[in-house]
């Protein structure tokens, strides 16, 4: 069965054919628990999400922040497990037809095993893989298999990432170019680096691929400032810490629709 790696780019297509950027929102998976965490994504598409990145919970998350770390750790200590990462991919998908992707640390799929990894992802309709720990030179087993099933290859740069090193990144990515905005680890911040948009405006030297903006954006205002200059808005601390603030479960469910409501109106320039 062949992943959803062409909804995922006809998706970001679509977006800049209407004049905006998309709107992609991380949620781990197995938070609060598994079955709230389906809903918890759902509800982000339902909101005005047009992507969601599930993250696969890890004991040691070494690009995110204390929100995402504390989401992770509630996630692991229910038991959260491979399987319920892909669950939670097959039900959102079916659900709501968007494209999603994993977002993970390289050693839990090099555990599990790439070709089963892959091969499970695009059955249960995923639209591939963000990989900010994989380095691109160590990355042709994974990208073989992904490719033969159909999943996007997501690859991090950064401003310190060198021209000669982003061109070397996005020739061997897909999908689409994650920029992180800043050096440093997830979460809400006051304002977003000015050093994203001399990233993608770097980046895009190197690549058609769609360049999507992800490390600091938390309200609709800056939403819109990013959707100004990237082909896409990656938002996660904010819709996790909507989450862990809500009095319960159900609570922090709606709590993440209305934030991609929020956000979907400033990708769109209506703050």
């Amino acid at each position: 069965m062949s992943g959803n790696v062409r909804l995922l780019s006809d998706t970001l297509a679509a977006a800049k054919e209407e004049g905006r950027s998309a709107l992609i929102a991380y949620l781990p998976a197995g938070f609060p628990t598994v079955d709230g965490g389906i809903e918890a994504v759902k509800a982000a598409i339902e909101g005005g999400a047009d992507v969601v990145e599930v993250g696969l919970p890890h004991s040691d998350p070494v690009l995110d922040g204390p929100v995402i770390q504390t989401a992770d750790d509630i996630a692991l200590r229910g038991g959260v497990r491979i399987a319920d990462v892909m669950r939670t991919v097959r039900e959102a998908h079916a659900a709501t037809g968007a494209p999603i992707l994993v977002m993970t640390y390289w050693n839990p799929i090099d555990r599990y095993g790439v070709e089963r990894f892959t091969a499970e992802l695009a059955e249960a309709g995923g639209a591939g893989c963000i990989l900010p720990d994989l380095p691109v030179q160590e990355s042709a087993l994974w990208r073989e298999h992904a490719e033969k099933h159909g999943l996007a290859t997501v690859f991090v740069v950064a401003p310190s990432s060198k021209d000669e090193r982003l061109a070397e990144i996005t020739a061997a990515g897909s999908g689409f170019v994650y920029a992180a905005s800043l050096m440093g680890v997830t979460g809400t911040r006051a304002s977003v680096s000015s050093q994203a948009e001399d990233l993608v405006r770097r980046t895009r030297v190197t690549t058609d691929t769609p360049v999507c903006v992800g490390l600091g954006v938390s309200n609709p205002a800056q939403a819109a400032e990013v959707a100004r200059f990237a082909d896409g808005v990656i938002v996660g601390s904010a819709f996790v810490k909507r989450m862990l603030d809500a009095p319960d479960d159900a609570a922090g469910v709606e709590a993440v629709r209305a934030l991609a409501g929020e956000l979907a109106k400033g990708v769109r320039g209506q703050v």
